[in-house]
């Protein structure tokens, strides 16, 4: 009986261990897939065509989404997750299509209406992720999302998506800046040691290892990757 008892909570224990560690597998997978998305959301908020650059966001936030599902499992719909992000973004649109028109003013429209850009649609495709991961690791389905209560943690999320949106934008231009500098170094200088490529390589490998797991494509992996080595 007391070997029973002995077994049965080792059983339970190892259970719970393992339970807890794929969740924080699952996690770090998310968060993986919302960084990028971000990231790639602001490179998209660059194209000089007004709402061009608004569609390209929406589809990349579509494909945030599915990747999701993937990562919890959940059952994805495409119909459902247009409308869903229309439903959560609607408030915000029309502050970002106002934006995204800054790039027709001739000369440097494009330069500043680009960053402007970037940051607002960094900052909806973080509070977008940061919605659906909450839902999806709390159980829940695209068959019970309450658009309404999501709306305010949208809006909550999307503030704290602007400062970091602003944080990657900084540590883009830093890593730009530096790249600028090790360039311009005269060949009888040794140059200061900097990291981009480094993070270029954390980054490839953070998507291999949602390859490897089966939760993307080989195809998708291999698009992932040649944004990463774009974007750097």
């Amino acid at each position: 009986m007391k070997k029973d008892l002995v077994d049965l909570a080792t059983s339970r224990l190892k259970q719970t261990f393992m339970s807890s560690n794929q969740n924080q597998e699952k996690t770090r997978h998310a968060e993986t897939i919302v960084r990028n998305h971000v990231l790639w959301s602001m490179g998209a908020s660059f194209i000089p065509i007004p709402i061009a650059d608004f569609f390209a966001v929406s589809a990349l936030q579509l494909d945030m989404i599915r990747q999701l599902c993937r990562v919890y499992e959940i059952d994805f719909s495409e119909t459902q997750g247009k409308a869903i992000i229309s439903s959560l973004v609607s408030t915000m649109m029309g502050r970002g299509l106002a934006k995204s028109f800054i790039k027709l003013i001739p000369g440097i429209g494009t330069l500043i209406g680009g960053v402007t850009v970037s940051i607002f649609n960094g900052a909806s495709t973080y509070a977008l992720g940061q919605v659906f991961k909450t839902h999806f690791e709390f159980g829940g389905t695209f068959l019970d999302l309450d658009t309404e209560r999501l709306k305010k943690m949208y809006r909550e999320q999307f503030e704290k998506g602007k400062k970091v949106a602003e944080q990657m934008k900084k540590e883009y231009d830093e890593q730009r800046g530096q790249q600028q500098q090790q360039q311009a170094t005269p060949p009888s200088e040794e140059p200061k040691p900097t990291a981009p490529a480094a993070g270029v390589v954390d980054r490839i490998k953070e998507i291999a290892e949602l390859r490897n797991q089966g939760l993307i494509s080989e195809e998708e992996f291999e698009q992932m990757k040649k944004r990463i080595i774009d974007q750097f």
